[in-house]
């Protein structure tokens, strides 16, 4: 399935000028987009499983920053799958208007 054009425009817009998009990870996976520190992964379906697997995405990344941009009535899920993986980031609204930080799991 063809991606819609607000994940392409989401995308590009997370690249910026500097940045690339469809990066690839291990495993033959790519990641939306990936600056000199921060990955981003836009993820529309708000499924639990699609969200758990852009988080294990964002993880891979081995980026200083991770952003996980959903659509806004999905924001409570993806930070509760950030936290069930335990990685830190920030969840972003489509729009960048909202955001939530995820602190990283403390290793005791």
């Amino acid at each position: 399935m063809s991606e819609s054009s607000s994940h392409k425009r989401a995308k590009s817009k997370a690249a910026g000028k500097s940045g690339q998009t469809e990066v690839p990870l291990s495993k033959n996976r790519k990641l939306d987009a990936a600056t000199k520190n921060r990955a981003t992964e836009v993820e529309r379906s708000g499924t639990n499983s699609g969200l758990k697997k852009a988080v294990e995405r964002l993880r891979d990344s081995k980026k200083n920053q991770k952003v996980l941009q959903v659509p806004q009535k999905d924001m409570k899920k993806a930070v509760e799958s950030m936290k069930t993986i335990g990685i830190g980031g920030t969840v972003k609204n489509m729009s960048g208007t909202r955001r939530i930080s995820v602190p990283k799991k403390k290793k005791s």
